[in-house]
């Protein structure tokens, strides 16, 4: 089972949204792409939601049938660990193995000694194709890397062979994440992560690092754009190198998780994958449910007044729904509007503050992450909330599709 050069992960918190994502997929590919989608959903997703596994695999199939998409397309177990990964076994065929919890714990001090002897060939200059400057390659700094990475390497090793076992070797993808940390992963230290993989026969097809720079829910990169374009392109050269040297799979190539939105680094992502003639895997992460609401609130009506209720009932638990995101958002809470300044708002204020388009003067940022990680509230709605989901169709429909496509897909690929 290959993944294409291509592919978005298109998460969808409540999994009404299959068929709009796809279209602006198939919209896409009819300029002669072939852009793999792959729904995504982690198992905090689906506890906080009260959704499983199944849910994603039947939103994706119903959607596959009903547009008669005829290429490949994929279920994510994102996110999952030794813990979590059974009930998504059935369901998925792609498994995004979450180490980062493990990068720096410590193991046997065989295993690291094993690991810098079969580095030996590499001590010294080392010159990797496409990179102008050389990396120095010292044991000293082969054995902190062991030390950092070793560990989460082998934890990607076990859970690999339990799904090889479960499902049958090559009949699933594997990505390994190990963005969710405080440091970036420097280029040196992806090749000899990926080698690490290689040593232990994990097949990856995608890795997420950690990039520099912030990579916030929902919203626009913050960093430096020349340090990321530097990264980024040796991260890609890394990949190519490591490919030949230690027989990883041919379509490995980078996945950028909590990619949605990221637009000020989109012109400098196709540029390097053009130049290089390389692929991309983007997760999108919660950009379809802040379309649902931005749709319920251009529906007006009930749709506005749900709309409106899940601002002021998120606004109202801010530090309990922030929480589990503190590393991923960054919220100016002095930029918030009072929950009766909001409830005052006509269709378009709400829409404009909320859909990520920085130009326009109402985009609020701060409104646009609370409301992010807020799908909980949206959630505890039940009924009231899919209702209206299936009621406003059309017009959440059209918003979904055409953020995808015009925001994401249409910058990156097009």
């Amino acid at each position: 089972m290959k993944l294409g050069r291509y592919s978005i992960g298109v998460g969808d918190r409540f999994s009404h949204q299959g068929k709009a994502q796809l279209r602006a997929i198939m919209k896409a590919n009819e300029s002669g792409l072939d852009i793999n989608p792959v729904w995504n959903k982690s198992n905090r997703e689906h506890i906080y939601v009260k959704s499983n596994p199944r849910d994603v695999r039947k939103e994706a199939d119903d959607a596959v049938k009903e547009l008669n998409f005829k290429g490949r397309y994929f279920v994510d177990a994102d996110h999952i660990n030794l813990d979590t990964v059974k009930p998504f076994v059935k369901s998925s065929d792609f498994f995004t193995l979450d180490v980062a919890s493990f990068i720096g714990k410590e193991c046997d001090e065989k295993d690291i000694n094993k690991f810098l002897s079969s580095c030996e060939r590499y001590l010294g200059i080392l010159i990797v194709p496409g990179i102008e400057e050389p990396m120095e390659v010292t044991k000293n700094l082969l054995t902190a890397i062991a030390h950092k990475f070793l560990a989460a390497t082998q934890q990607a090793s076990e859970i690999y062979e339990f799904l090889k076992k479960e499902k049958g070797e090559g009949n699933f993808i594997t990505e390994v994440s190990m963005d969710e940390v405080e440091s970036p992963q420097t280029p040196l230290e992806m090749l000899f992560i990926l080698k690490m993989l290689a040593d232990k026969r994990v097949p990856v097809q995608t890795i997420a690092p950690k990039f520099t720079g912030r990579f916030n829910k929902g919203v626009d990169y913050v960093g430096n754009l020349d340090q990321f374009a530097k990264e980024f392109e040796e991260d890609v050269m890394v990949i190519d190198f490591a490919v030949r040297q230690f027989g990883l799979p041919d379509e490995l190539k980078l996945s950028v998780h909590s990619g949605s939105d990221k637009f000020s680094i989109y012109p400098i992502i196709t540029n390097i994958l053009k130049k290089h003639n390389k692929g991309l895997h983007l997760k999108t992460a919660g950009t379809t449910w802040l379309e649902e609401v931005i749709g319920l609130a251009k529906a007006g009506g009930d749709g506005l007044v749900a709309a409106k209720k899940i601002y002021a009932n998120s606004y109202n638990r801010k530090d309990e729904l922030c929480a589990p995101y503190a590393d991923v958002i960054d919220i100016d809470e002095s930029k918030l509007p009072a929950i009766e300044e909001v409830n005052a708002w006509s269709e378009q204020k709400f829409v404009d503050s909320l859909c990520h388009i920085p130009d326009n003067p109402d985009y609020n940022a701060s409104l646009r992450q609370l409301i992010h990680v807020a799908y909980t509230v949206a959630a505890e709605m039940g009924k009231e909330y899919s209702d209206l989901l299936k009621k406003h169709e059309e017009i959440i429909g059209q918003c979904v599709e055409e953020n995808i496509y015009e925001r994401h897909l249409k910058r990156l690929f097009l």
